[in-house]
């Protein structure tokens, strides 16, 4: 069990470097062709990236298997929304994953009357709806931070014997010279402000919405669903790579459970 965990984890870190790689290629085949470099170049750019993504499929073969344990240890969790996000969100990997097992037998050659195009489709619509489920728990974990930081402050101020309470919290507050802002505008910036405080509080989980956040214009080009151009696509899945990466590099980083 230990030699299959050290082997999980090892397939992890190399398909996190490749997929890193693989995005460096796509923004770099999009400045290159922004800049008019030669033909040749671009398709030896297109090349890279076409077996990086292939090699990444065949590090992934034993994810689905890896996303379903998760979805069942999730089942366990004692708070009802954790638990409905994080198992629906592992479901879905595990689908992406199996649905990205099939393509990498079409593209090895394994399976060539696979019709890639269907399969990628339904591949990142899973995707898709994974990451939707993630940033739905990103959004749940940080309301309820910043309720128990407006809570932790109103209880500050009653015994150090300040009115007004959380409705005072940061600048802008009443005696302040933002205090003549409208009502709505003043408790906006104060919720901004909050919200700064708890991710500024929590690397995990600012980590964790970046990443997601980046990894969310991916699956929507695909799927057509607001087209960002390869540039934008190859840096924002460069960008979450890095992140996924320093989360492996410093485990403390990683969102838990």
């Amino acid at each position: 069990m230990d030699a299959w965990v050290r082997f999980s984890a090892q397939s992890q870190a190399r398909e996190r470097l490749c997929r890193a790689a693989q995005y460096a290629c796509s923004l770099l085949g999009h400045a290159l062709q922004r800049h008019g470099a030669s033909p040749e170049l671009q398709k030896q750019i297109r090349q890279l990236e076409g077996h990086l993504s292939l090699g990444r499929k065949l590090l992934r073969l034993g994810n689905s298997a890896d996303a379903l344990e998760s979805a069942k240890r999730a089942v366990h969790l004692s708070d009802v929304v954790l638990r409905f996000c994080i198992t629906v969100s592992h479901l879905n990997r595990a689908l992406y994953f199996a649905c990205d097992n099939v393509l990498w037998a079409g593209k090895s050659g394994l399976a060539p009357r696979v019709d890639q195009e269907k399969w990628a489709q339904r591949s990142f619509r899973y995707y898709l709806f994974s990451l939707i489920m993630n940033l739905s728990r990103d959004a749940y974990e940080i309301r309820l931070l910043m309720e128990q930081e407006t809570s932790a402050y109103g209880r500050r101020m009653k015994i150090s014997g300040v009115p007004g309470g959380a409705e005072t919290v940061g600048p802008g507050g009443p005696g302040t010279p933002g205090g003549c802002l409208p009502q709505v505008a003043l408790k906006f910036r104060l919720r901004v402000l909050l919200l700064a405080r708890v991710l500024r509080g929590h690397p995990p989980l600012l980590l964790d919405v970046l990443r997601n956040a980046c990894d969310l214009f991916i699956p929507l080009d695909k799927l057509g669903l607001w087209r960002c151009g390869p540039g934008i696509v190859g840096l924002c899945g460069l960008i979450s790579s890095i992140l996924s990466i320093l989360t492996l590099v410093c485990p403390w980083l990683r969102l838990k459970p």
